[in-house]
């Protein structure tokens, strides 16, 4: 495979996990309409930040994961969505999970870089994970990320120095001053800085919706829209609005390879080579 066609699904999900769940089908009954090999969906797909997170988790083979696994397996497509799972410390935590299924292949990566910043605290509620997760979609390799992780350059060298063509970017990108100036950069750098495609895909924004949204009384991130899709370059090649939309993007894998001969910041040794700081001193 040299080609491979990804959607991102840009939903925006409630309370719910039964009518999230039928959401999911609905995005991607469509995607697969479509000519889409691998359907993406946001982190917190299974239920919205802002609602109780313990009594929804379960593992990546309980019922509303299986769920999803069956829906893959019947439509022949790679599902990527996000949903909580128990927590391996602590009844009232859980682990905020990336499911990525194409029926056969079932692999979970729990969110490593919790949010805990801009005033709110993921890690109260959340335990953070402590492994790099890849599957296959036909021969390309995708690596998985949440959120938050968007911040951290080293994960996606390492997807990428494991085989990773593209990395998926599952997120619910709190709102706020500069934060999708923020979203846009960050995820064009991590294309540069991996030389791998980008595929982020976010939670759509509350206000851009008709879809009727239980009040909140939390500052819980519920997204902002505008996934895209970054190439090996740093081009965008596709980016939604804000409101719930699908996007449908072609990738060429033969652009990974045109990437990394030509900005080899992956090769052996870079990154691995830090110098001692200068502390400003003199040598005389």
């Amino acid at each position: 495979m040299t080609a491979v066609r990804v959607a991102l699904a840009q939903i925006l999900s409630g309370p719910d996990p039964e009518e999230n769940a039928a959401l999911i089908a609905q995005s991607a009954r469509e995607a697969q309409g479509r000519g889409a090999q691998l359907v993406v969906f946001p982190e917190a797909s299974m239920r919205c930040f802002g609602e109780p997170l313990a009594p929804v988790a379960e593992p990546a083979d309980g019922p509303w994961a299986t769920r999803i696994r069956e829906l893959a397996a019947e439509l022949g497509v790679a599902v990527v969505v996000g949903m909580f799972s128990p927590a391996a410390r602590g009844e009232d935590r859980v682990r905020n999970t990336l499911l990525a299924t194409d029926g056969a292949q079932l692999c979970a990566y729990d969110k490593i870089h919790l949010f805990d910043a801009l005033g709110f605290v993921e890690s109260r509620t959340v335990e953070a994970g402590d492994r790099l997760v890849l599957f296959d979609v036909g021969t390309a390799k995708v690596g998985l990320t949440a959120c938050y992780d968007v911040r951290f350059p080293w994960l996606y060298q390492e997807l990428a120095r494991s085989g990773a063509h593209l990395s998926v970017v599952s997120a619910s990108w709190g709102s706020g001053p500069r934060k999708l100036d923020q979203w846009r950069v960050l995820t064009a750098a991590r294309a540069l800085d991996s030389t791998s495609f980008v595929i982020a895909c976010g939670q759509a924004d509350p206000r851009a919706t008709r879809r009727s949204q239980k009040p909140r009384a939390s500052d819980a991130p519920t997204g902002i829209g505008f996934s895209r899709v970054v190439s090996p370059f740093g081009e965008v090649l596709k980016e939604a609005g804000a409101g719930p939309e699908l996007l449908i993007v072609d990738l060429d894998l033969g652009l990974v390879d045109q990437a990394r001969a030509a900005l080899p910041v992956l090769g052996p040794g870079i990154g691995k080579r830090i110098p001692q700081a200068d502390t400003g001193t003199v040598q005389h």
